[in-house]
């Protein structure tokens, strides 16, 4: 299976570029990603692994791919892995060569990922930007985090916990999008995602 497009970027020319979108649980970042998608079918979307158990609605190889911990060990050590992360009990990782296959193919790929993972894809991919999504405000993002019910009170003030740190991270990245409305969040994000590399 090939995923060129006949428009391979020349020697010399801008080239698609790897975005990685990271923020706090419960920023919303699927959601905005998934307005994102809608707007702009033809980037590329990485399915991250996960050791994860699926929530209600979400599809294995469409949502992520939900591997046992061996498996995910497995392609850890083999280097399948661009980066790969622990992160509130669970191991998430990006497979590595959908996104190189794509990138190579003149499509711009976009990542959804914690902000572990991001800080990896910056050494291994330094002309790949970051951007950070933010809620409006920490009262909103306690209120989307516990209005979610899918964790219990222990597991929500963790990731509340780590909230703060990844928000305190905003620095290391190129980009902040606020994400009050979230088509108005996907449509700023596009924008970044469309801007090409001018690195070779």
């Amino acid at each position: 299976m090939s995923l060129s497009t006949g428009n391979e970027p020349r020697p010399g020319n801008p080239r698609p570029r790897l975005t990685v979108v990271s923020g706090p649980s419960g920023v919303g970042k699927s959601s905005v990603v998934g307005a994102l998608r809608a707007l702009h079918p033809a980037v590329y979307f990485s399915v991250s692994v996960t050791t994860r158990r699926p929530r209600p609605g979400e599809v294995d190889g469409q949502h992520y791919h939900f591997v046992d911990k061996a498996e995910f060990d497995r392609l850890a050590a083999t280097g399948q892995l661009l980066e790969h992360a622990e992160y509130a009990g669970n191991h998430y990782g990006t497979p590595r060569g959908p996104v190189e296959a794509a990138l190579a193919a003149g499509r711009p790929a976009v990542l959804e990922i914690e902000l572990q993972g991001a800080r990896q894809v910056r050494v291994a991919m330094p002309e790949a930007q970051l951007v950070m999504l933010v809620p409006p405000s920490w009262e909103t993002l306690v209120t989307r985090l516990v209005g979610r019910g899918t964790e219990d009170e222990q597991l929500i003030a963790k990731r509340l916990a780590v909230a703060k740190e990844e928000l305190a991270a905003e620095s290391e990245f190129d980009r902040v999008v606020v994400n009050s409305d979230v088509q108005a969040a996907a449509r700023e994000l596009l924008t970044w995602v469309l801007t090409e590399s001018n690195e070779q």
